[in-house]
């Protein structure tokens, strides 16, 4: 790929007492992965060196003084390295949850998303967080996804998109407790769900989506005597979407449809709460899969596992999610630059 159509993808280390900056050192150690965009990796010097030396590579990085610089680099065969300085070794205990960890996590993200702002960065990839972490560490929201909306003034509706292998589901409710989840079942939500992920697949370079709904209810509410909401709200959402010109589908009961999309007969799911759709796609390639946060000005996507504090320091983890992650978000960055530097006819 020409260097200078290349997008700007900004890399993150992730929670500093997990497997991230391991993570991200297998990552660009790939020639191919280095390949895919004008990378930059954000982070501080002694951590970017302790993942390299958990993870047994060297990698050589290009240094700059700003975000702004790094598009203007006429030769973008090395990740270009922009240190910081967001936390000291002596406030990161390995394996566990530190205030600090969690406010480096914090302000790397927000460096990343101002860049976006700017227009200086197309695209973000950050390795795994600890919420828990970034709550002692000053974070107010219940997620990053709602922390990444308010930071870059979404007013639309937006949710976590969860991929894998080209199966990518969506919510209509994430991080509430289950017994909350109808309250937030609407036609709406239900039709800005579904939207969102028609469109975002069709940025990631699938023309003609196929997406289908699932119910809400053990078996899809059998005719309303275990539940009314397909009847009364999911079906109906579904028939606004025809309406609008999406050919959505659904709803199906949630305890099969997963099966159509195992034999490769759907691009999306729309679920309705959290565990719908992770324990089916966890179950069919937990080290694999992707979360893309949905609805946001840019691409910002990262591994759907954890920080896995039980490995980290160990040299055990496994980049395939990472790398997966990272392959969507130079997809979408290069769709975002793509719409930015397009010219109106």
């Amino acid at each position: 790929m020409n260097t200078s159509t290349r997008p700007v993808v900004a890399l993150t280390l992730g929670d500093p007492a997990g497997i991230g900056p391991e993570l991200i050192a297998r990552l660009l150690a790939r020639s191919d992965v280095r390949e895919q965009a004008n990378i930059v990796l954000v982070g501080d010097p002694w951590l970017w060196a302790q993942g390299q030396q958990v993870a047994g590579v060297e990698v050589a990085t290009a240094p700059v003084l700003s975000l702004a610089q790094v598009r203007e680099r006429t030769n973008a065969s090395r990740p270009a390295f922009l240190a910081v300085d967001t936390v000291r070794p002596d406030q990161v205990r390995v394996g566990q949850a530190d205030a600090a960890g969690g406010a480096s996590v914090l302000s790397v993200l927000n460096r990343c998303m101002d860049a976006t702002l700017a227009g200086e960065v197309d695209a973000i990839c950050f390795a795994p967080l600890n919420k828990h972490a970034m709550k002692l560490g000053g974070l107010q929201h219940e997620d990053e996804l709602h922390h990444f909306a308010q930071y870059l003034g979404v007013q639309g509706y937006f949710c976590e998109f969860n991929t894998l292998q080209g199966l990518w589901t969506s919510r209509v409710s994430s991080h509430v407790p289950l017994k909350d989840a109808a309250s937030y079942l609407s036609v709406e939500r239900i039709q800005a769900a579904a939207t969102l992920i028609y469109r975002s697949l069709q940025a990631n370079g699938v023309a003609a989506p196929r997406v289908a709904v699932a119910g809400f209810n053990p078996h899809n509410g059998d005719g309303g005597t275990c539940g009314r909401e397909e009847i009364d709200v999911i079906a109906p959402a579904v028939a606004a979407l025809n309406a609008a010109g999406l050919p959505v589908v659904g709803p199906f009961p949630a305890d099969t449809i997963f099966l159509k999309a195992r034999d490769g007969e759907l691009d999306a799911i729309v679920t309705m709460y959290h565990d719908q759709g992770q324990i089916a796609l966890k179950l069919l390639g937990f080290s694999k899969g992707v979360t893309v946060q949905g609805g946001l000005p840019t691409p910002i996507t990262t591994p759907a596992h954890g920080t896995a504090y039980d490995i980290a320091g160990q040299g055990r983890a496994d980049v395939n999610a990472t790398a997966n992650a990272f392959a969507i978000a130079c997809r979408m960055g290069r769709a975002q630059r793509a719409a930015r530097t397009s010219t109106p006819a």
